[in-house]
């Protein structure tokens, strides 16, 4: 079952949507309705993600690797000398 939302566009956007329909022959309605369905499912998975590692990181005996291991790892990235931090428990 489908129901109807108002919302408010700026103009360059309605017609950004309007021309992206017509090219994709479908309507401005599903184009709009996959957009806010793709944008929550994605919100929500990382949302859940974020409250799992935070419960995870505040378990006791939780380990954690020094900001500065993990940015000196990250300016070798793809380099030949690049070497993973060491392994969390």
């Amino acid at each position: 079952m489908s129901i109807t939302l108002t919302i408010r566009i700026d103009k360059q956007t309605k017609e950004k949507l309007e021309h992206l329909a017509e090219a994709t022959a479908r309507s401005k309605s599903y184009l709009v309705n996959n957009a806010i369905k793709n944008f929550i499912e994605a919100n929500e998975w990382q949302v859940q993600e974020i409250k799992r590692t935070v419960k995870k990181a505040d378990q006791k005996g939780a380990e954690f690797i020094d900001h500065e291991e993990v940015a000196a790892w990250l300016d070798t990235w793809g380099s030949k000398k690049e070497k993973a931090p060491r392994k969390c428990k």
